[in-house]
């Protein structure tokens, strides 16, 4: 009796660890896509913002993960940034990203969807008054409206990115009218500012792995993408991007926001002035790529693992917004 007794506490006991041990998943709705961690033959899908940023090493990883939009808020930092102290940009083997890991509080700050002849106008001037350097990912039908504001962003010392012609979802379109739409695009940024984008951002982030490659190795395109997205599409209330921004930048962040919308730009002289109090220092997104491109020079090599470059942003698809072209614009 006794011996049937503690067979019952027991099972109750297993039954009850069992039962702890059953939860549901993560809510995975969030910005961050998930990652998923393996043990045996259990996979068990985690949200990207909860693992740690500093797995030196782990599965072939030779540096931390990029930060989230939940990401920590950095040390404030009294480096003192001036361009000689930047390492050059040049031609990135990075085919995608999302981020950058940095060994400074730099982080790029972009916009999209213009140029817009008022609104990207009052931005450049405060951006001008703080001495802060962004990138700019244009759309050529917009370029080819506005190319004196194009023709600033440049002379300014901005980065200007190809955005498409006309903010189609071009993971839904052929080839050939892909090339024909980043073509045309590439065109009127050269005819306005005499320069050729080496950066190019896929309307709503849709772009395919293998477009992802092709445009890579046709146009030498980094494909980039953001970690920390303001939504300002979403919500025209300018303390609401503020704070997403604030919450959710850290070192190495691309932040994206949009030029074209008044209660951005609106909002922004107390957003930049915000992520300055907190200590980051502002860069482009070839040179946020450059400094990472010096951190890992620096990294010893380990035989057999893959760079953190190749890994960043493997297995993230992109991802399609449901927000109309016109609230993307």
């Amino acid at each position: 009796m006794k011996l049937f007794i503690a067979s019952l506490v027991f099972a109750a006991s297993a039954l009850h660890c069992m039962a702890q041990a059953i939860t549901p998943l993560p809510d995975l709705t969030g910005d961050a896509p998930p990652f998923e961690a393996v043990a045996t033959n259990i996979v068990v899908a985690v949200p990207a913002a909860s693992i740690s940023t500093n797995l030196l090493g782990i599965g072939g990883v030779v540096g931390p993960l990029p930060a989230t939009t939940n990401a920590p808020q950095p040390v404030v930092s009294d480096v003192n940034l001036h361009e000689a102290n930047l390492p050059k940009p040049t031609s990135s083997s990075r085919v995608c990203f999302s981020s950058c890991h940095v060994s400074g509080p730099y982080i790029a700050l972009t916009f999209d969807d213009g140029p817009h002849p008022e609104n990207t106008v009052r931005l450049l001037k405060m951006l001008k008054e703080r001495g802060i350097k962004a990138t700019f990912f244009c759309v050529g039908q917009r370029v080819a409206d506005h190319p004196s504001v194009a023709k600033r962003i440049v002379e300014e010392g901005h980065e200007i990115g190809n955005h498409s012609w006309s903010h189609k979802v071009l993971s839904a379109m052929t080839d050939a009218a892909v090339a024909r739409d980043l073509e045309r695009t590439d065109e009127a940024i050269r005819k306005a500012t005499g320069v050729s984008p080496k950066l190019m951002r896929p309307p709503y982030g849709a772009f395919t792995d293998r477009q992802r490659d092709w445009a890579h190795r046709k146009w030498g395109y980094s494909i980039t993408l953001w970690d920390v997205d303001s939504q300002d599409w979403r919500n025209p209330v300018a303390s609401y991007a503020r704070s997403r921004i604030l919450q959710g930048t850290g070192p190495g962040s691309i932040v994206l926001s949009h030029d074209i919308h008044k209660s951005t730009v609106d909002g922004m002289p107390k957003t930049l002035d915000a992520l300055k109090a907190k200590g980051f220092k502002f860069v482009t997104v070839s040179q946020l790529l450059a400094l990472e491109q010096e951190m890992l020079s620096k990294l010893p090599a380990t035989p057999g693992a893959q760079s953190y470059a190749d890994r960043a942003t493997k297995g993230r698809p992109a991802k399609v917004s449901t927000k109309s072209t016109a609230q993307a614009r």
